[in-house]
């Protein structure tokens, strides 16, 4: 059977009617593809409150993939990241916070309170890593990255090695989730125009993260503010890697690498995010 298939699609290729004969395979191709994606639509629609900030789990695969990236751009052993992904769906403690803030927070009708990650795991594991004094971050929405770098860094204070995270937002209303103890201890939240902020930096950055305004011009005055105030082995993260081209470009005007991380939700209609960094 598989053989005269095979016959068949060949017969096919070399007539003059290829593109009309092999329609209905492809059509059959695309509509398996499209129902996929309505299915998750629909479930997404039925069961999820998010109306911005997707959150999402990634394939299983797509976590292996993180964990290479990580491991490369931070030159430390694979096996190391996946511990200390592990490590950040283990902590209990900042899952139920995020889960009991949420649902009391005011905005609990827009926001999910199933706790879920994807690529925020390699932020994470990137700051378990590197052991960074000072991460700044920018567009803090509801605080859900920012108590995962702030997890990450009580850690790595614990193990004789402190650090702290800024986080700028030009909400007044931002960061919900960024009010209680212990990771409020090594969080300080800026409201207000974050070029401006980032230009008045008093300390060196080790890790910057782009997550803001996602214009290209708005991107590409971030890291031109930041420029100055980044540590001399600094690490430049962007979170619209998947939208514009500002961090390779970027990158190569300052003569750092680049790579990037491509998200692969699992069963969710939204096709993900990234990670873009730069780094020497």
């Amino acid at each position: 059977m598989a053989g005269r298939a095979l016959r068949f699609r060949r017969a096919i290729s070399r007539s003059r009617l290829a593109p009309f004969a092999a329609f209905p395979y492809r059509m059959i191709k695309v509509a398996r593809y499209d129902l996929r994606v309505f299915r998750s639509s629909v479930r997404w629609l039925v069961t999820s409150r998010e109306h911005h900030n997707y959150t999402y789990d990634l394939t299983a695969l797509n976590r292996e993939h993180l964990a290479w990236f990580v491991s490369d751009v931070c030159n430390v052993p694979v096996g190391h990241v996946r511990e200390w992904m592990a490590e950040l769906e283990a902590d209990d403690q900042l899952r139920k916070h995020i889960e009991n803030t949420t649902a009391a927070s005011a905005r609990r009708g827009l926001a999910d309170r199933r706790v879920r990650y994807a690529r925020r795991a390699g932020w994470y594991a990137m700051v378990r890593a590197l052991k960074p004094a000072h991460v700044v971050e920018t567009g803090t929405d509801k605080g859900l990255g920012t108590c995962v770098i702030a997890a990450a860094l009580l850690r790595n204070t614990a193990e004789g090695h402190p650090g702290r995270v800024t986080s700028l937002d030009i909400n007044p209303e931002a960061g919900y989730l960024t009010k209680a103890e212990p990771w409020a201890s090594v969080i300080e939240l800026l409201i207000g125009d974050s070029v401006t902020a980032l230009a008045a930096l008093p300390e060196p950055v080790d890790i910057f993260l782009h997550d803001s305004d996602h214009s290209s011009g708005h991107e590409r005055r971030e890291f031109a503010a930041v420029e100055p105030r980044l540590a001399k082995d600094a690490i430049v993260l962007t979170d619209n890697v998947t939208k514009t081209d500002v961090l390779l470009r970027h990158a190569e005007a300052t003569g750092r690498r680049f790579l990037a991380f491509k998200e692969q939700p699992a069963r969710h209609w939204y096709p993900g995010d990234g990670i873009g960094a730069a780094w020497r």
